[in-house]
């Protein structure tokens, strides 16, 4: 029988295994579209092309996919692109070294709100609501009329403290006026159990991955207002994540792992390999959701209310292209400067060098180059400075095409001015707390603004 994998790459090179640590490998993973980069490695023969037998298990919530990697429970998990830095430091749970090498893709995700709360927005700014992309200023309205009547706040729903989610449902809020933490009430709440609480009236919005975004404008409970992907133009979403015990006691197979994971996503931009990836990941054991909503996304469309035809979204879920499975380091720093900006993390850290060790970009060159797919030759990069397609130069030679990066209010990170950017972004945390993180992250070179080439940290 061929394989998924043989047809797209060939008999030849199989692996056997030899030479790896370990080939029966756990993996844990969360019942979301973009888990297909794990599910395809699986189903079509990419980690049996790197001599890797892998069994996959549906986690119930992040939290459950952090514990179980820290406790070797599982071999390594699909993560959030915060989740192995968070761990790290000690956000949200007692500290456990763990890294990352490998991004299992960008955008994905969507903020969905109840139609009974989209109705009362659409009545107090419905020039803001047929924006697109959508801003909170009618939210705005809404919660500003609750509050002189003395009402409690609303509640959203995100996926883990953590999480792309989160601080993506935090942007949209504050680029409006809305104060995340004394406007709104933010919750935890799993992926697969947003619906349902939509439903029952305990959330009245959440952002969240697909295929819970979609499935929920289907069923008539609510309309979805703007995607990941209008809020931060290919933001870091999900990596590949072990500890970092893990990672040292094992440096084959967790490059074994890499490439079969690269594999795949490359497999995955193919759009027709889509179609068959919709088929797979929506039975029972994986997302279990009905593969028409799934194959949407999947495909490049995206509908924003129910009864509305479909829009096309091409950037919904990048698996490959624009070196989507690059561990970039200016992303870590970005998720770490968010963490800073809402308080999880209270102390003075040196940022590049925690972004250092939990991104292993290095790992990733290592792994890939008998594959020969080109790398960027810099592990930095500003983020939010292209409107539009760009390049970056490749540290094998010649470039590599890029895609716009731009975030809603047209803001510019440049991680080599992490303290600029917190006192512009974070009026909340103290002067002393600034002048301590001055201090830690002083040794940064400038990026290189525009052109070609538009970073030089290396």
């Amino acid at each position: 029988m061929t394989t998924w994998h043989e047809a797209t790459f060939g008999r030849s090179g199989r692996a056997t295994g030899a030479g790896l640590e370990r080939t029966r490998l756990k993996l844990g993973f969360i019942a979301l579209n973009d888990c297909a980069p794990l599910v395809m490695a699986s189903e079509a023969g990419f980690f049996a092309a790197e001599g890797l037998d892998v069994a996959l298990s549906r986690e119930a919530s992040w939290a459950a996919i952090r514990d179980k990697v820290a406790l070797g429970l599982l071999d390594g998990a699909q993560m959030l692109a915060g989740m192995p830095i968070a761990s790290t430091l000690g956000v949200g749970a007692p500290p456990h070294e763990m890294v990352t090498a490998l991004s299992l893709g960008l955008n994905g995700n969507a903020i969905t709100l109840s139609s009974a709360l989209y109705e009362r927005m659409q009545a107090a700014d419905p020039q803001a609501m047929s924006a697109r992309p959508c801003s909170a200023e009618a939210l705005r309205r809404v919660i500003e009329a609750d509050r002189a009547v003395g009402l409690a706040p609303l509640t959203f729903g995100m996926v883990h403290p953590a999480s792309a989610h989160n601080y993506q449902l935090r942007y949209w809020l504050f680029a409006a006026g809305i104060d995340p933490d004394r406007d709104v009430r933010l919750i935890v709440v799993p992926p697969a159990r947003m619906v349902a609480n939509l439903q029952a009236g305990r959330l009245a919005g959440y952002c969240v991955g697909e295929p819970w975004n979609q499935m929920a404008v289907r069923a008539g409970l609510g309309h979805a207002v703007i995607t990941g992907y209008e809020i931060w133009n290919n933001a870091p979403e999900k990596v590949l994540g072990v500890t970092h015990e893990w990672a040292e006691a094992h440096p084959r197979t967790h490059r074994a792992l890499i490439r079969a994971l690269v594999r795949t996503a490359a497999w995955l931009d193919g759009h027709d390999n889509r179609e068959a990836a919709a088929e797979a990941i929506a039975a029972p054991e994986y997302v279990d959701a009905p593969v028409e909503v799934i194959r949407r996304t999947l495909t490049g469309r995206f509908c924003y209310r129910p009864g509305a035809a479909p829009r096309p979204a091409p950037y919904f879920n990048v698996f490959h292209r624009h070196a989507a499975t690059f561990p970039w380091r200016s992303h870590a720093m970005w998720l770490i400067a968010e963490m800073l900006r809402w308080g999880q993390l209270g102390e003075a850290i040196d940022i590049g060098a925690t972004a250092a060790g939990v991104y292993r970009s290095d790992i990733y060159r290592e792994a890939v180059a008998p594959l020969g797919i080109a790398c960027p030759d810099r592990d930095h990069k500003t983020e939010g400075a292209h409107a539009g397609p760009w390049s970056i130069a490749a540290r094998e030679g010649g470039a590599i095409e890029m895609a716009s990066d731009r975030f809603l209010d047209a803001r510019v990170f440049d991680p080599a001015d992490l303290v600029g950017h917190l006192d512009d972004t974070a009026p909340a945390i103290s002067p002393a707390l600034l002048t301590r993180l001055a201090a830690l992250n002083s040794s940064l070179d400038a990026p290189v603004a525009g052109g070609r080439r538009a970073t030089a940290l290396g």
